[in-house]
């Protein structure tokens, strides 16, 4: 989605380039100018330096201070790259069409019995993202299974610990939907979820 610094006066914006389908191991930091230029570089290398001194430093102006060392310039072409088809496609439709999978997923998923969503009922603010367990198997069970079935999804705490445990659970399924996939996509996920609860209900 797009976002206006100005209008939300964020201090810092940061995203990872790959959740935009640029390459690995790039991404943005945005901050203020004036909080930008208070701190204290965190790395040390070529390019950052302004002047050496025996007893004192002085570092380059922003933004050449905070990349220290040789850059990850295919990740930064690859990143640029990435928001140009973006921006041709448009962030509007973009969200348009990730909306109609995701309220189809969840749709759908809701129907099977054996599965618990953790979702927000407010599907307006909903991301692409839609975590849930089948009651009763571990999800890493469930991730393999439906990696059998080529349908891929996550299984973990996904870097939300405090929560899992206010939920009382330790990991859940997770499927991430983008503008490239299809309702069909949703209907091999839950064709997949139903292999996956016949192999192990008998044990639940």
């Amino acid at each position: 989605m797009k976002i206006d610094v100005q209008e939300l006066d964020a201090d810092f914006i940061v995203f990872s380039g790959h959740k935009m389908l640029a390459p690995l191991g790039i991404g943005v930091l945005y901050g203020k100018r004036n909080i930008l230029n208070s701190m204290t570089p965190f790395l040390m290398g070529g390019d950052m330096i302004e002047y050496v001194y025996e007893q004192e430093t002085t570092f380059a102006p922003l933004p050449n201070k905070f990349e220290a060392g040789t850059q990850n310039v295919e990740g930064v072409v690859g990143l640029g790259a990435a928001i140009d088809y973006f921006e041709n496609i448009g962030y509007n439709k973009i969200q348009d069409m990730e909306k109609e999978v995701i309220l189809y997923a969840r749709q759908e998923l809701s129907k099977l019995d054996f599965i618990k969503l953790y979702l927000t009922p407010n599907e307006e603010n909903h991301s692409g993202v839609i975590s849930f367990n089948i009651i009763g198997v571990h999800p890493h069970d469930v991730a393999s299974i439906l990696d059998s079935q080529g349908v891929c999804i996550r299984s973990g705490n996904h870097c939300a610990q405090p929560l899992m445990r206010f939920l009382e659970i330790d990991s859940t399924c997770r499927a991430s939907f983008c503008f490239y996939n299809t309702k069909e996509d949703v209907n091999k996920l839950i064709v997949a979820l139903n292999k996956a609860y016949n192999m192990f209900k008998k044990y639940i």
